[in-house]
């Protein structure tokens, strides 16, 4: 296989060995323990790639994937199981997890953050327990915040202000957080009575996964991450409670996550922590440089607002990579055509990388509509050129070729997978 361009996630001088890398996640991490060589190489992509591909128009794409439909597939780092598999199992599950690994996810994702007791874990809000687990069905409901109904205007119909119940890990001890189970994240954002509220789950997601996830410890995830041989890549949550939190800092919650690596002994080029404050990233590489030099800062303010001026200033920071969401990456030009925006590509002219987020967390796409809405976070600027589902591979396509990103976060990472082997892309 041929490497990804300039190799594995990180720009720049010392820029990562894309086959090194690869080889750390087919063979496992720092000597951790791994799974048998037939299940690393085992990887199974299952039917979803397929009915993409029988749905993709004609033409030189579609001909060039269609090689490869017998396989064989493996592992690569340029698929990132987002949250593990959630488009069908719950997120931030031990089944998740599995899941994306035996998809070819050859990286996985525990978004961290923590407990009453300062225990790190797998969540990807401090305070969506209500929506992600059982909670509302234990007695441990009783610590969430009361229900707040959705608003509905009275002479429109349309709603003011959705549904809410917050539930935080941080009223919880580990040891109360480990009898809960994941369930898919789904809630009725109109529901005016509290019965209503976990009424619904997205029509695109396969609900025979939804609930009896396994919760995971940091620590478990980086241990089954070993196991799975795949490397890893925790976001450090921003705190929905104030910080000092009974003496743990903002510092401190940094510090703690690296910590955890460091006790299990794993090798930091196999660990790309993430965080949307910059100022963690700043932190890792004045701290702890073997992690902070492939830490990745994810963006949620515009890439367009990111000038040469400061792409130059990221860079002799030691900032290697930026995460934008993929529609500020790609646009349509004048003819309909998939092309990279002028800011993906300023941020590999300044010899920095990209990864983005996220691919299939959108929902059924038909006619230039997802679930039959004119607009979606993910695909917005694209929507007007995409036809149907198949079309998620042309998106991919574009990423890789126009955007030259490094890696895609997937919500079903098969699909990912397919496209990278098919290309090539370790």
């Amino acid at each position: 296989m041929k490497k990804a361009r300039g190799g594995a996630w990180r720009g720049g001088s010392g820029r990562a060995n894309g086959a090194a890398l690869l080889a750390l996640v087919v063979v496992g991490c720092a000597g951790g323990p791994s799974l048998r060589e037939a299940d690393r190489t085992n990887v199974q992509l299952g039917p979803r790639p397929y009915a993409l591909l029988d749905a993709l128009a004609p033409g030189p794409l579609r001909d060039r994937l269609d090689t490869c439909r017998e396989g064989p597939f493996r592992a690569t780092s340029f698929s990132i199981g987002h949250r593990g598999a959630p488009l069908q199992f719950p997120e931030h599950t031990r089944e998740s997890y599995v899941a994306a690994a035996r998809m070819g996810a050859g990286v996985l994702e525990c978004d961290v953050t923590f407990t009453k007791d300062h225990a790190l874990v797998c969540r990807h809000s401090q305070c969506d327990l209500a929506t992600t687990t059982n909670i509302l069905a234990t007695p441990l409901g009783e610590r969430c915040e009361a229900f707040v109904p959705a608003q509905i205007d009275p002479d429109s119909g349309r709603p003011t202000a959705i549904a809410t119940r917050r539930c935080c890990t941080s009223e919880l001890t580990l040891a109360e957080f480990r009898t809960l189970e994941g369930r898919l994240d789904a809630w009725n954002p109109l529901a005016t009575r509290e019965e209503d509220f976990l009424t619904s789950t997205a029509a695109y997601r396969g609900a025979l996964y939804d609930t009896g996830g396994t919760l995971m410890t940091h620590a478990e995830s980086i241990a089954l991450f070993r196991e799975l041989g795949v490397a890893m890549t925790p976001e450090l949550k921003a705190p929905e409670v104030e910080m000092p939190h009974d003496g743990l800092t903002r510092t401190g919650y940094a510090t703690a996550l690296i910590a955890e690596y460091l006790a299990a002994g794993v090798d930091p080029e196999s660990v790309f922590p993430q965080s949307f404050d910059p100022d963690d990233v700043r932190y890792w590489i004045r701290a702890q440089p073997g992690f902070g030099r492939n830490a990745v800062w994810l963006l949620d303010r515009p890439l367009a607002e990111i000038d040469d001026v400061e792409l130059g200033e990221l860079r002799a920071e030691g900032i290697r990579t930026l995460a934008p969401p993929i529609g500020q990456l790609l646009r349509l030009d004048d003819e309909g055509r998939i092309v990279a925006t002028d800011g993906a590509r300023r941020v590999r002219a300044a010899g920095l990388d990209l990864v983005t987020w996220t691919i299939e967390r959108s929902g059924r796409i038909r006619n230039g509509r997802v679930e039959g809405r004119p607009s979606d976070f993910y695909l917005a600027p694209l929507l007007p050129a995409l036809e149907n589902d198949g079309d998620v591979f042309r998106v991919i396509h574009a990423l890789q070729e126009e955007a030259e990103v490094r890696a895609i976060f997937s919500d079903w990472p098969a699909t990912v997978t397919y496209y990278a082997n098919c290309m090539g892309i370790d």
